[in-house]
């Protein structure tokens, strides 16, 4: 069986970005309900989504990475919590990867 010959990933990567530097809460999640430590939304919320882009300027491949790291995080902390009406699959990708760089419409603008 397919099951037992593929091993278990280790953790992805820790949440600790974006990284600011004021004494302001930090716009960073706060696990395991992934919602910002800032302002309480859905983490990443629009403030993070603008310190990340501006933090991975220069290594957008980098940032998009980093997401899907934390996707699979996220995926795990909310349906640990919540396993029968947690986020689907389709939100949470939208929410973490989906904003982020190289992403197109599925469909075209007319």
């Amino acid at each position: 069986m397919i099951t037992t010959q593929v091993s278990v990933p280790d953790r992805g990567p820790v949440a600790d970005r974006p990284r600011q530097h004021c004494q302001a809460p930090p716009h960073t999640p706060l696990r395991p309900h992934w919602a910002c430590r800032a302002d309480g939304q859905p983490w990443p919320c629009a403030t993070a989504r603008l310190m990340l882009k501006a933090e991975y300027e220069d290594a957008m491949p980098s940032l998009s990475i980093y997401l899907a790291g934390l996707l699979y995080e996220a995926m795990r902390d909310l349906y640990h919590l919540n396993p029968h009406d947690g986020p689907s699959p389709r939100a949470l990708f939208d929410r973490f990867v989906g904003w982020g760089p190289f992403r197109k419409p599925i469909v075209g603008t007319p």
